[in-house]
């Protein structure tokens, strides 16, 4: 295991403290719209993601455009053959894609700005990827509450989701960041369509079934959403399986910024739409058996305070040691992404120079960024490095496949 550690950023406070364009943005046409039977556009514009419904998820798809003004990006509502599913996308189209995934009860808003609003780490990935952010069925912001007829989708319908969105944009293969029960579905996605994904970039990520203790916690979750809603218990809940006890604070000391940011954030959803995915996510099915499958590098981070932090560790222990890194995050809960950003930079660079991908050069590059050519160590450019070493890192662990 690598261990990486940083002083607590306050990135989670740029959603209120900071407003704006997040790089650059993807208006313009989609590629490869009705690329298959399935999957059409009508692209008639809506003014939130509850004007576009759950509707039948029958043969026949269509799509939905939104103008995001707050961030600069396009939101599309796509109805594919196991549901609606909204995709917020930031950057320029012809570029290659990267597909992000939230944690249960949060979207691409309140799960993955604090990385996007780190300069360094906007630069890398902006530069490089136009990005696709997936939000779960009535997570993204205005969701009407889905109709109980609906059915609950599985996880493998999730991850169909997925695919259908590619094929929706066409998408050949992608690299792929999720959290928690995005990484989760992600991660599923890759083992079941192994030649579409290139790599993967996990946040304390699950690939067991629910433990005991979280499906407990998951069943008190769904009863409490489904007779009070939104209710301060469940914000509670989840915010101690978003954070460390650092930000959270205590009787002595108040929340954090970031963590009233994401209280805020979490008043805004519906709470029949996030018992839904807590009942999809608690019958998932265990996945340890097929990473050994995966053909993707894959760049693991887990805070050391996360409730997954053990789950994790077994993931990577179950890939290919060849093409896997661990990343501990030091004082750090689950949702990296959010309350340590900056530790995901340098393990990033390392993990995507595998694919000949660099931030854009500069005259004045930060201290931070290991990515000098003429600082970066031969056997880091190797074929057959992975792209992660980390150099001095502690090694708690010596994992072996």
């Amino acid at each position: 295991m690598r261990r990486w550690g940083s002083k607590p950023a306050a990135a989670g406070a740029s959603w209120r403290e900071k407003e704006g364009v997040v790089g650059e943005t993807g208006g313009g046409s989609s590629r490869g719209e009705g690329r298959r039977g399935h999957v059409t556009s009508t692209g008639a514009p809506v003014q939130s993601a509850a004007a576009a419904g759950m509707g039948d998820s029958g043969g026949s798809v269509m799509s939905v455009d939104v103008e995001r003004i707050s961030f600069g990006g396009k939101e599309h509502h796509i109805q594919t053959n196991h549901g609606s599913v909204s995709v917020a996308i930031y950057g320029d189209h012809d570029k290659p894609a990267l597909i992000t995934y939230p944690d249960i009860a949060l979207n691409h808003m309140s799960c993955f700005q604090g990385l996007l609003f780190c300069p360094e780490a906007a630069s890398l990935l902006l530069h490089n990827f136009c990005i696709y952010h997936i939000s779960p069925p009535g997570h993204e912001l205005g969701a009407a509450p889905i109709l109980p007829s609906t059915p609950v989708a599985s996880v493998d319908d999730l991850a169909d989701q997925v695919a259908d969105v590619l094929d929706f944009f066409g998408l050949d293969s992608v690299m792929c960041l999720g959290v928690t029960a995005g990484a989760y579905i992600l991660t599923l996605f890759a083992t079941k369509y192994r030649e579409r994904v290139l790599g993967l970039i996990l946040v304390s990520p699950l690939c067991k079934a629910p433990s005991w203790s979280e499906w407990f916690y998951s069943k008190v979750m769904s009863n409490l959403l489904y007779y009070y809603g939104m209710c301060n218990v469940v914000k509670d809940i989840l915010l101690q399986r978003y954070f460390g006890k650092g930000v959270r604070g205590c009787s002595n000391e108040p929340e954090s910024d970031i963590v009233q940011a994401c209280r805020s954030f979490l008043d805004q959803r519906q709470g029949i739409n996030v018992w839904r995915f807590i009942q999809t996510i608690n019958e998932r099915k265990d996945l340890t058996e097929n990473l050994k499958q995966l053909q993707c590098r894959t760049l693991i981070f887990v805070g050391e305070n996360s409730q997954f932090h053990a789950e994790a560790v077994h993931m990577t222990a179950k890939l290919d040691s060849r093409y896997s890194a661990l990343v501990e995050v030091q004082a750090c809960g689950s949702v990296v992404t959010e309350e340590q950003p900056h530790a995901m930079l340098i393990p990033m660079e390392y993990f995507l120079m595998g694919y000949g991908l660099y931030r854009p050069s500069q005259i004045n590059c930060s201290p931070r960024s290991p990515l000098n050519p003429f600082c970066v160590s031969p056997e880091l450019l190797s074929p057959e490095s992975m792209g992660v070493k980390l150099k001095p890192i502690k090694t708690r662990a010596n994992l072996k496949a």
